[in-house]
């Protein structure tokens, strides 16, 4: 039958094999109904496992046509219409999807869920000459098996809208680079090129390091003042200013007038005051904050950091399991949560952590922010359940910190708030005032699994004894310490990206490239 079948088709390729019988992975690639199409072979094959025999899923190595790269490619007195080519050194990637293509009833587009896929999408569409009723577009924010399954059951069709986003901004690359970089070639030197975005990246660079040079150190002084209580236990507190108002000492001699009168005053508690206060956890990530947290905490760029997350969406080999997609689509910069995420973490952390620990009502975070684009959600782990220790075996290293960062960003997110304990001593000498503080956690909450700080919160009440209004400490040492202002610090990597962010330069898919560029060049 199948040998019947491909010679009344006029097959090339023979799903049949004479001494063997049949080769089912080729009849399907010949006779199948349903191929997908994604962007790379790790997301392939974890889609494919999720959706059974009756798909082929073919990658198409991200984009596979484009402006050609010797001319500008776009007619400007022309409605700034584009000459799209096919990509060289793809003819062979073409060819095979053409081919699989032509021999399907359906074709899926499953390229990433933002305009860049949206795109890619497109260019395919026309590649492989597929109708509007054959092309069908699905997106997928998590590749798990229920999200991919449903998908593939709602398809939809190509946004125009997205398309011609990105294609605006090919276009706009395409003309300030090859109009302006022959400028440079002119003026400065060639092989220098001129970007929409990264010449204003470039600009920020600039501008901070002009403030810089242009900064002029302030001299100021502090005062350290060591006391002791009654019981001699000996606690600091810090030179505040006269009268209740806030006065640093200018100079040297300004400092050592204050020390010589306050060795003569006799020191008394004035008030002490003691706050309970919540502290509250932080939304989970966005593309923006996930680069500068991970340049931060584990000292990646934002390109590693990106390439990792994307391996991490795409799918890692889980033993036994196979592939699995550990997170969500991570370019977006939005902070929405599904409600199927909400209930899987509320379901772990009562479980894990016990009742305390979940709060009375769901945390959910709505960005003040304008112009944010919510197509998808915040980036979060896929299962919850999968924690980083019990699949740690299956991650390289950076995989490991970083989804396990992700992880317990997220989970932190939809935890109890941390209950601190705050305690703020005033001490008065003669006509001059002291201060002394401290914090305490009395419950951990959401600080069990992530802290914000920079530095880890520290039990520092010990640090300070007990003490009541009224109460005599004695003064032991005063240390007067010189300081000077600082400049403004160059920018980093994560504060780059947090800079470009807060002035709506660029997109969370850009900044890893944007900041490449500049330090390549």
């Amino acid at each position: 039958l199948f040998a019947a079948l491909a010679i009344s088709e006029q097959r090339s390729v023979w799903p049949f094999d004479c001494k063997r019988g049949c080769n089912r992975s080729k009849f399907l690639e010949v006779f199948m109904s349903k191929l997908v199409i994604v962007e790379s072979p790790a997301k392939a094959k974890t889609i494919g496992k999720y959706l059974g025999p009756d798909y082929v899923v073919k990658a198409s190595m991200g984009h596979l046509r484009d402006l050609p790269k010797s001319t500008l490619g776009v007619d400007v007195e022309g409605d700034f219409t584009p000459n799209y080519r096919p990509i060289k050194g793809k003819e062979d990637i073409i060819k095979d999807l053409k081919t699989t293509a032509d021999k399907s009833k359906t074709v899926y587009l499953a390229t990433d869920p933002d305009r860049e896929g949206e795109a890619i999408s497109w260019h395919l569409q026309h590649l492989l000459d597929l109708p509007d009723d054959k092309a069908r577009r699905v997106t997928f924010n998590e590749i798990t098996k229920k999200v991919v399954q449903e998908s593939i059951q709602h398809p939809r069709t190509i946004d125009q809208d997205l398309v011609d986003a990105q294609q605006a901004r090919r276009v706009l690359d395409r003309i300030v680079g090859y109009q302006l970089s022959p400028l440079l070639w002119k003026k400065i030197r060639r092989g220098l090129s001129a970007g929409r975005v990264q010449s204003v990246a470039i600009r920020l660079v600039a501008q901070r390091e002009q403030e810089i040079a242009a900064f002029v150190p302030q001299e100021y002084w502090t005062l350290d003042v060591h006391l002791q209580n009654h019981a001699a236990a000996p606690f600091t507190a810090h030179y505040y200013g006269v009268d209740g108002k806030k006065y640093e000492p200018k100079d040297e001699a300004d400092t050592q007038r204050i020390v010589e009168e306050l060795k003569k005053e006799a020191f008394a508690v004035k008030t002490v005051k003691r706050t309970d206060e919540q502290r509250s956890p932080t939304p989970p990530f966005t593309t923006s904050s996930l680069q500068q947290e991970a340049s931060r905490k584990l000292n990646m760029t934002p390109r590693r950091t990106m390439a990792i997350a994307q391996q991490l969406y795409e799918g890692i080999a889980l033993g036994k399991e196979g592939t699995v997609g550990l997170i969500t689509y991570m370019r977006t910069d939005s902070v929405r949560i599904s409600d199927d995420a909400h209930e899987m973490a509320k379901s772990f952390i009562l479980q894990n952590y016990g009742e305390k620990y979940y709060p009375a009502t769901t945390n959910v975070y709505v960005k003040g922010k304008q112009n944010v684009q919510d197509a998808h959600e915040a980036i979060r782990p896929s299962y919850p359940e999968r924690t980083p220790e019990s699949i740690k075996q299956y991650l390289q290293p950076d995989q490991y910190k970083l989804y396990k960062l992700i992880w317990d960003k997220f989970m932190s997110s939809q935890m109890a708030p941390a209950e601190i304990a705050n305690k703020t001593i005033d001490i008065k000498a003669g006509d001059y005032n002291l201060k002394a503080g401290t914090s305490k956690i009395l419950f951990d909450g959401f600080l069990k699994l992530y802290n914000d700080a920079e530095e880890d919160e520290k039990d520092a009440d010990a640090k300070i004894p007990d003490l009541e209004q009224g109460d005599k400490v004695k003064c032991k040492e005063i240390t007067p310490k010189q300081h000077f202002t600082q400049p403004p610090p160059r920018y980093n990597e994560a504060s780059l990206v947090k800079a470009l962010e807060e002035h709506g330069i660029g997109r969370p898919s850009t900044y890893a490239t944007i900041i490449t560029v500049i330090q390549t060049r």
